[in-house]
């Protein structure tokens, strides 16, 4: 099943400050201030931990250092970079601190390292070029990415756009550690001469930027030279160029052509052969690649040569992708193709400098064991697709790892291959469940993986994904309260996109029928407290909004709910299963059902509106009680039934709220959201029914966006659930 750019990767509306203190509620002067300090000296402590799936999304780059045996660092699109623990065998994530504020630079487009200086590293930071996204960054360690110090950009970057598994665009010049070179999608050559502490456009780089184009697609070393792929359309501007003295920069003289040399994707280089190997595809990439090839270049003869191991013909369309050479062996290289859906993506290796080449996926013995969601639902698992991540380790001629676009595998023998993605958790995450009953703690649902049954938080779901359908992405997860046996879940599916589970999530089945909207435009569900009812809603991708379904004989039949408004979330009362509720965020009112969702009328009206982020959420046990999470409006409350709500004093802004276990002694469920009560974005929980606040998450663990969902554990206090996009789920609980 391919994967697809996951869907949250979007434009993330509204801003906040990047970290919170702890939460208190407004009072004057003197007071407020000794509250705050109180505050904080109360604030626990709390451990935060991936609940582990494993991967999941695009491995966009993966570098081992040239000179320090088991050192390597991985990139993502969305997800942030990681360092290899060779002695702990797992990533270490390296950017979690990046904050909401900064959620753009959660998505790496290049990592450097200085072979000179192991514990120097550098990233490249951008998930965007377009207007609404902000600038990129750079952030430079001492340490290995323990800790940094950041540049901001003037110019944007892409790292989740097309051209993504390209690279990489960042590099230390050879000759000398303090220079790096920068290469962007629409601003040319950056260089800086202080160790990435201030940037310049380099003067003289022959080719011209393109706002719409690709612009610098990587840097390589050869020797003391510095070359720079360059993949803006045909003509004389697309192609390769180089430097040699650091200051001038000169095209390639006799570079190929033709369909198998369009846009250079990555490029390697041979020390021992002084061959440079150039993967190319007549598209970016990931997606959309129909041909291309591989070249090398004799940088001491000039010469090239194509060493294309299969040319695309006819159905079996592909690009070229990842290369590597490896470090202690001559004319040893592998290189992967990309987008090859005819026949599967493979890794081609060669000994002997192109002449001949072996698949390795010809004899791949695959174990995804460790990650059983890699089967998407098949018997077996794929060898890969979007492959555009390849590394030899230079001290280990048989450790070969590449990334696909939902995991890494490696290999320590050409044959046997299993995922290497322990500690690497990068999932678009939008749906929590913390069932109260039952052998699971969670139940979630995620861009490109669907959904997931997690009997344990420290290893991947063994029943992998939510099956029969499979689904892409979920759109929608909802249990009934009084009977959390029977959960619902929607999404995109090639074969249906409802479906229904009495087991609590263990095993599904799909809806008997669905509206014929729905394979377009599946959108949240939800299930009335008895699970007798479901309320369906439909939104298209291009955020076309549709009308209502409901159905009472379990997705057997539906009829639309003309007073439902088009596109809104349905939430269900958790006790009376006669209610639902919604919340209209283009005209700020709320409408509310009594007859189980067959009519709506309007509640409350005059609240925040304009904003599609807006959530209602319902306070369990209790029926009627109802909070809505209104960004940078706050927080307002209904005790009613939706009938009125009175703005919570205690915090500034919310963006998604939740419920756990109550504390002991305390009468309401704990309350939990994304949110603030001054300047600043945190995890908050509340013990004391909202009227105080106390931050739970720390500036080490931000996450980027994280305002998709939130979840306390029913059972056990303390603990909550966090949706992020692109860190996958993290849970916290008190140290």
């Amino acid at each position: 099943m391919p994967a697809s750019p996951l869907n949250r990767r979007a434009v993330l509306a509204g801003t906040a400050a990047a970290a919170a203190l702890a939460a208190i509620p407004a009072l004057p002067g003197n007071a407020q201030a000794a509250h705050a300090a109180e505050a904080q000296r109360q604030r626990p402590a709390y451990r935060w931990r991936n609940a582990v799936i494993g991967g999941t999304g695009f491995i966009t780059g993966v570098l081992f250092h040239p000179t320090v045996r088991g050192l390597a660092y991985a990139r993502t699109d969305i997800g942030g970079a990681y360092r290899w623990d060779d002695r702990a065998a797992r990533w270490i994530p390296l950017i979690d601190h990046i904050g909401w504020d900064d959620w753009n630079l959660l998505g790496v487009e290049a990592v450097a390292v200085d072979p000179a200086h192991p514990d120097r590293l550098y990233l490249a930071l951008g998930t965007y070029t377009q207007s609404w996204a902000g600038n990129g960054a750079v952030l430079r360690s001492e340490d290995r990415g323990a800790t940094w110090t950041r540049t901001d950009l003037s110019v944007k970057l892409g790292a989740n756009e097309d051209g993504r598994g390209a690279g990489e665009r960042l590099l230390v010049d050879p000759r000398d550690s303090d220079t790096l070179w920068l290469g962007t999608r629409h601003d040319g050559l950056l260089k800086s001469t202080d160790r990435g502490a201030t940037w310049a456009a380099v003067d003289g780089f022959p080719a011209t930027p393109n706002p719409s184009g690709q612009g610098v697609t990587f840097l390589v070393a050869a020797g003391r030279a510095v070359y720079a792929g360059w993949g803006d359309g045909g003509g004389t501007t697309a192609g390769l160029y180089r430097t040699r003295n650091g200051t001038t920069w000169e095209a390639v003289p006799g570079q190929p052509s033709g369909t198998s040399a369009g846009v250079p994707i990555r490029a390697a280089y041979d020390r021992h052969a002084r061959e440079l190997y150039v993967t190319y595809a007549d598209a970016p990439g990931p997606n959309g690649q129909t041909d291309g090839g591989v070249h090398k270049l004799n940088t001491v003869k000039a010469t090239w040569t194509e060493v294309t191991p299969v040319k695309p013909q006819g159905a079996d369309t592909f690009g070229y992708g990842g290369v590597a050479v490896d470090a202690r062996r001559a004319g040893t290289v592998v290189v992967s193709t990309n987008n090859r859906w005819a026949t599967v993506d493979t890794l081609f290796r060669t000994t002997d400098g192109g002449r001949t080449w072996e698949s390795l996926k010809d004899r791949a013995v695959l174990d995804v064991s460790e990650t059983p969601f890699l089967t998407f639902g098949a018997d077996e698992p794929k060898f890969g697709w979007w492959i555009q991540a390849v590394a030899v380790d230079p001290y280990d001629s048989k450790h070969v790892v590449y990334g696909t676009g939902a995991t890494l595998y490696g290999t320590r023998d050409l044959k046997h291959w299993a995922p290497r993605t322990r500690g690497l958790e990068e999932t678009s995450v939008r749906q929590l469940i913390s069932p109260p009953t039952g052998t699971a703690h969670l139940i979630s649902g995620s861009g490109d993986i669907g959904v997931l049954y997690h009997e344990r938080l420290t290893a991947s779901p063994s029943r992998g994904m939510a099956t029969h359908p499979v689904f892409g992405t979920a759109t929608g997860l909802a249990q009934a309260a009084r009977k959390p046996s029977y959960v619902v879940r929607t999404g995109w599916g090639d074969h249906g996109n409802g479906a229904f589970s009495d087991d609590g999530g263990k095993t599904w089945a799909p809806f008997a029928a669905q509206p014929a909207i729905a394979k377009d435009a599946p959108g949240p569900i939800a299930v009335n407290a008895d699970g007798s009812v479901l309320l369906w809603t439909f939104v298209h991708w291009d955020g076309t909004r549709y009308p209502a379904q409901r159905s009472t004989d379990n997705g057997a039949t539906w009829a639309e709910v003309s007073s439902f408004p088009k596109g809104a979330t349905p939430v269900a009362d958790p006790v009376d299963p006669t209610r639902f509720y919604t919340f209209d965020a283009d005209t700020g009112t709320v409408y509310t059902s009594s007859d189980s969702g067959l009519t709506f009328s309007k509640g409350a009206a005059g609240l925040p509106s304009g904003d599609s982020q807006f959530k209602l959420a319902a306070a369990p046990g209790r029926s009627g009680d109802l909070w809505l999470s209104t960004k940078g409006n706050g927080l307002y409350r209904s005790t009613d039934g939706g009938a009125g709500f009175t703005k919570v004093g205690s915090c500034r802004a919310s963006y998604v709220l939740g419920f756990g276990r109550a504390a002991d002694g305390a009468r309401y469920p704990a309350v939990y959201q994304v949110g603030a009560t001054g300047d600043s974005t945190a995890v908050l929980r509340s013990d004391d029914e909202a009227r105080t606040w106390v931050r739970i998450n720390d500036d080490a663990h931000q996450w980027g966006f994280i305002g998709d969902a939130i979840t306390g554990d029913p059972r056990i206090h303390g603990r909550v659930y966090l949706a992020t996009n692109g860190r996958g789920i993290q849970y916290g609980e008190p140290a």
